[in-house]
């Protein structure tokens, strides 16, 4: 660790009037990528990440982690579009510190028990490091701010989307060369799940929907452990597999690689070193499009979407630059893609108990009339009534 100043932790009480916070302690858990980091913290831990503009996504997967902080190498926001991941984490209660000065990764060490008090972070009693604590109002103002500065991200990403229409028209020719695969797409129903906004209550919603249509499920990268965790099974995982867990990998679904246009296909690699069978796909655009494609072109009767992208916060939020392999994507496959984004919001399906607890409510209802109505059936409970007393030692 780099040499820090000696300081004490500031002690509890009131300054001026004013109680002052308490420091938060935790383990620090480092991780460059967000998305990589979720999967191994644990409730009461500090998240130390070095994430430029917090995404939606990645803010819901630390409050769901449960973390007590979150301390950023980088800006949370930069205000070039309205990011609501640092504001979610505000409002959950996380303690979110940017400190893109601190040397974050140089001075903390992954398991270092780490105290926050203020701005100030603590590894016993040495200070580590500072930041700029980040709070509920200055965040709220600050996507005001971003909300009417809309327009200039809105212009910058129509001109990438233009400029790299010409580059990707191979979606729209057809030209990309699919893989042969075991599951048989012809004329069935796609369920296309990516790792996006409420992919998971999405899921929840469409429980019904799967089990009686039993749609062919492709999985998109990060997508395969949503869908684990639903419950179900990936039929097919495609992507560059940098964000699926050893066991979504190992789950038994056919794996296509999503590769560059030239072949170049970074996640190759982690699946040869696994030893897991795979094929690839060399094609321009972002997996999810590839994903719909394949469907497309391989004869699937219904393509339905989950958690995929298709605003302009959720393509910023993404850092993707254009979106280009988007619309052309959309474009091709017209009619046959609903987008199940926001099913729950239309819909919540009732509980099954309650007409099941109805039912029997009215049946009950219905047998005390009957007994009470008729001297026989009255007769008979009584009877029964009797036997079951005796049987029970009951006077």
């Amino acid at each position: 660790m780099a040499t820090a100043s000696r300081r004490r932790l500031p002690l509890l009480g009131r300054r001026n009037g004013a109680r002052q916070e308490e420091p938060i302690e935790g383990v620090a858990r480092l991780g460059g990528r967000t998305k990589h980091l979720v999967k191994r913290l644990r409730p009461g831990e500090i998240a130390v990440i070095d994430h430029v503009d917090i995404d939606r996504i990645a803010a819901e997967e630390l409050i769901e982690a449960g973390v007590a902080a979150v301390l950023n190498a980088s800006p949370s926001s930069q205000g070039r579009y309205p990011n609501a991941g640092p504001l979610m984490l505000a409002r959950a209660g996380i303690k979110l510190i940017d400190a893109p000065e601190a040397g974050l990764f140089d001075r903390l060490k992954d398991g270092d028990r780490v105290r926050i008090a203020g701005e100030a972070i603590y590894v016993g009693e040495v200070e580590a490091a500072r930041g700029r604590v980040l709070g509920v109002a200055e965040l709220e103002r600050e996507m005001q701010e971003h909300r009417a500065r809309i327009d200039e991200a809105l212009a910058e990403f129509a001109e990438n989307t233009v400029a790299h229409v010409r580059e990707e028209t191979d979606l729209l020719t057809g030209n990309v060369a699919f893989p042969a695969t075991r599951a048989s797409f012809r004329d069935r129903h796609v369920l296309i799940v990516v790792r996006g906004d409420r992919h998971r209550r999405d899921l929840k919603t469409l429980r019904a929907y799967i089990r009686d249509v039993r749609p062919l499920i492709v999985a998109v990268d990060g997508g395969a452990d949503g869908v684990l965790e639903a419950g179900l099974k990936p039929d097919v995982i495609l992507g560059d597999m940098d964000s699926a867990s050893d066991a979504a990998l190992c789950c038994g679904a056919e794996l296509i690689v999503h590769a560059y246009p030239d072949g170049r296909a970074p996640g190759r690699e982690r699946l040869r070193e696994a030893g897991l069978d795979h094929k690839i796909v060399p094609a321009a655009g972002t997996s999810e499009d590839v994903a719909m494609l394949m469907a497309h072109e391989k004869g699937a009767t219904l393509i339905v979407s989950v958690g995929a992208h298709f605003n302009l916060v959720e393509f910023l939020d993404r850092k993707r630059g254009g979106m280009s392999s988007t619309f052309l994507t959309r474009l091709k496959i017209g009619e046959r893609l609903v987008d199940a984004k926001g099913v729950s919001r239309l819909y919540n399906p009732s509980s099954t108990l309650a007409p099941l607890a109805f039912f029997l409510v009215a049946f009950l209802v219905l047998v005390t009339i009957l007994v009470i109505t008729s001297p026989a059936l009255n007769d008979v409970f009584e009877l029964v009534w009797l036997k079951i007393r005796i049987s029970l030692g009951i006077d």
